[in-house]
């Protein structure tokens, strides 16, 4: 499936490619990007896609509106019972996998309001970027419920525990000053210059080769799960595949001969 043909069943969400980044945007603003069973499986589909296509390089994930995504949408999940909780838990940990699994580098481009479902979301991505307007938040125990689609997991993992129970234990927002601090956010810029922002750094990500970036994703995703001794085995067989490619020896050629590498 090409872009035009998917951009035109989605209803939820917007695409576009520029520069070989393809800039998808949340685009329920009504509903402040909310979450819902369609908006997943239309994640499902442009990642699906951008994971095949040769000319998507990266991707920027945003918002329109005032919200990055607000969290899950209430209104469907309030009749959920018990199995039906889990398995909507299940289908949304298994996109935002996806996500973060994808073997090409992913910024989130936070606009606005990242509250539950949202901030798990930009929790996927490899890179945060917030608008001086960003707020953060795991709201779901003031609903009675704990965060579900990766949150308990991937935030400790990036903040710290003591940092992660504050803000689930709490409920409450914290700002994009205050994510900076916390590390949950690379980086904080003036509203009007986010995209331009995250654009810029994906070209500077575009410079380098891309062969070494899927290993290094790889090797900091999953050597996570792992102790020491055989994270370190792990990244060695990375770098042992890193030695065996063109791009290898498009930039060590470079480096001697004192050029800019052109890798492809």
């Amino acid at each position: 499936m090409g872009l035009q043909e998917l951009s035109a069943k989605l209803e939820c969400i917007k695409i576009e490619v520029e520069n070989n980044i393809l800039i998808v945007t949340m685009n329920r603003p009504k509903a402040m990007n909310a979450l819902n069973s369609q908006t997943l499986d239309e994640l499902h589909a442009i990642f699906d896609f951008a994971a095949k296509e040769d000319e998507v390089y990266g991707i920027i994930l945003t918002g329109e509106g005032k919200a990055f995504v607000a969290g899950a949408d209430i209104v469907q999940m309030k009749p959920y019972k018990s199995e039906d909780g889990r398995d909507y838990a299940g289908y949304a940990q298994s996109t935002f996998d996806k996500i973060e699994d994808i073997e090409k580098p992913v910024i989130a481009a936070v606009n606005g309001y990242a509250l539950g479902g949202g901030c798990e979301l930009s929790l996927s991505c490899d890179i945060r970027i917030a608008s001086e307007k960003a707020q953060f938040g795991q709201p779901e125990v003031t609903l009675g419920i704990i965060p579900c689609f990766g949150g308990t997991q991937r935030l400790p993992r990036l903040i710290g525990p003591g940092f992660a129970k504050q803000m689930i234990y709490s409920g409450k927002f914290v700002s994009a000053e205050e994510a900076l601090r916390y590390g949950l956010v690379n980086k904080v810029v003036a509203h009007e210059d986010l995209l331009a922002e995250a654009k810029a750094m994906m070209a500077d990500i575009f410079k380098v080769s891309p062969v070494a970036i899927k290993y290094a994703k790889l090797a900091i995703n999953k050597g996570g799960d792992l102790d020491l001794t055989n994270a370190l085995e792990f990244e060695k067989g990375l770098v042992g595949l890193c030695f065996a490619t063109e791009d290898k020896e498009i930039g060590m050629d470079a480096f001697l001969n004192k050029e800019k590498p052109a890798f492809r």
